[in-house]
């Protein structure tokens, strides 16, 4: 081990308070028992982070739920779920220690078929514009801000339209040369190059809100498959593997006016739900019937803490429960990680890793709204590895890692395109407790990979919805990198 110095004290490794950096893990896609049984439910993966459009300043946030939706499948059945209550939570003020939503936006879905007697549910013939008649299956959605604390709801869009999924021939638009028989496009810089698909469903909502639901690339990369098979050498026989290449996931995004929030001089905290109704009645030969309230059936905030910090006993209460009980029920597996031991730490960085429950307890996003716009995937500034890899902001509200010094991306909120996973190995390794911190032995931004896996199998947008092109199911691979 070995303290980094001076250089590394620059790019804002020293003492924070709100925004330590701390562990961050990949998803996995796949976490507690039950969850993994409900796929429509199931979140990947939540991102959070400081954007600018026509002058006006957004916390942009993403839910990405569905893991592994393989795009060659037939029919094309990967939906959102009529029946399912997504939400995406913002605590403010003191709310944000506490884990306490202080606003949250719901999205709840509508299934229009067209024509229920053919085959083809959700294509008949080549979609020009979403919504057309040879589109047969659509979805519509309603947006609704709920404000905890003055308890008043406010419909913000309703009947906002769902773009179709990449098929291949019959949605040639989402595709490189308008042609179903190429790989999907990759991402653009300037919002008038954007599909006619997406460029058609990114809806304008009261109050300045923007708002886009659709199926979308799965914006996480990683080597997971080697954790999950205990080889933390990722010396598997494909490298690099990035188990998430060639899948789609489908993806809520909204742009909130930091106005809506309270304005920018403020960190606010970023998690995501999902809910279903408490009673399911199962009929014959028709739909289920499904009445009372709500209930929570899955949740996610910083990547993967179920997935890979939570012990099997607990998973399925992490997510039937809110971030405010973190601190009583799961600051354990942040202070003990057991993927520490697995990893080779020696004793003192696997236990009371006070820097690790900083991230985590409660399990929300931590995004500092008064520094600039976020560096995006793209964008000369940009670094996978944010503060590790000199990627930084500055913050008014904060004195960070210095002169208000702190990360560009992960763990300060989660760009699409943070190496999360590679976040992760340098935190684990590495202790964060001192000042500056201990960086492990040969720590090498410049070259320091997980498993050969460095970027994403297709490029980001750098304009709203900023989620990548979803992936063509006559033209796609898995585990290959671009």
């Amino acid at each position: 081990m070995k303290v980094l110095g001076r250089a590394i004290t620059i790019l804002g490794l020293g003492a924070i308070s709100l925004l330590p950096v701390g562990h961050a893990s990949a998803s996995s896609h796949m976490d507690a028992p039950l969850i993994i049984l409900d796929p429509a439910a199931n979140t990947t993966d939540v991102y959070a982070f400081v954007s600018e459009t026509n002058g006006v300043k957004y916390l942009t946030a993403a839910l990405a739920v569905y893991p592994f939706e393989e795009p060659s499948i037939g029919p094309n059945k990967y939906n959102f779920d009529d029946n399912v209550l997504y939400e995406i939570h913002v605590c403010t003020g003191a709310d944000l220690k506490k884990g306490k939503a202080t606003i949250s936006y719901q999205f709840t879905f509508k299934t229009v078929i067209k024509n229920n007697e053919t085959i083809f549910q959700s294509f008949v013939a080549p979609i020009q514009n979403v919504n057309d008649d040879n589109q047969n299956l659509t979805q519509f959605y309603t947006v609704t801000k709920v404000d905890h604390e003055n308890q008043h709801q406010e419909v913000l869009g309703k009947d906002l339209t769902v773009p179709p999924n990449n098929q291949g021939l019959v949605t040639p638009d989402y595709n490189q040369g308008n042609s179903g028989n190429s790989p999907a496009k990759g991402g653009v810089a300037d919002s008038t190059l954007l599909d006619v698909y997406t460029s058609e469903t990114i809806h304008s909502l009261n109050k300045g809100y923007l708002v886009f639901a659709g199926q979308r690339d799965d914006g996480f990369y990683a080597n997971i498959q080697s954790i999950f098979d205990l080889d933390f050498s990722f010396s598997g026989p494909e490298k690099p593997l990035d188990s998430q290449a060639g899948f789609n996931v489908h993806t809520i995004v909204i742009n909130i006016p930091v106005s809506e929030l309270g304005g920018d001089q403020q960190i606010v905290g970023v998690y995501a739900t999902t809910s279903r109704r408490a009673t399911t009645v199962l009929r014959d030969a028709r739909a289920p019937k499904n009445s009372g309230e709500f209930v929570q059936v899955g949740r996610q905030g910083n990547p993967a803490f179920c997935e890979l910090l939570i012990a099997g006993e607990d998973k399925n209460l992490y997510n039937e429960t809110e971030p405010t009980v973190d601190k009583q029920l799961f600051s354990k597996y942040a202070l003990a990680p057991e993927l520490a031991k697995l990893l080779g730490d020696p004793a003192n960085l696997q236990t009371n890793r006070t820097d690790l429950e900083s991230i985590f307890i409660p399990d929300v996003i931590k995004t500092d709204l008064s520094t600039g716009p976020a560096n995006l995937a793209g964008s000369s500034s940009f670094n996978r590895l944010s503060i590790f890899g000199g990627d930084t902001l500055t913050s008014t509200v904060q004195q960070g890692f210095g002169n208000g010094t702190v990360p560009g991306g992960w763990p300060n909120g989660r760009r699409f395109g943070d190496d999360v996973l590679g976040i992760a190995v340098i935190a684990l390794l590495s202790d964060l407790r001192t000042n500056p911190p201990t960086i492990f032995q040969g720590f090498n931004p410049a070259t320091f990979n997980v498993g050969g896996v460095i970027q994403n199998d297709i490029t980001y947008n750098m304009v709203f919805p900023y989620a990548a092109t979803p992936h063509n199911g006559r033209d796609n691979e898995h585990h290959t990198q671009p």
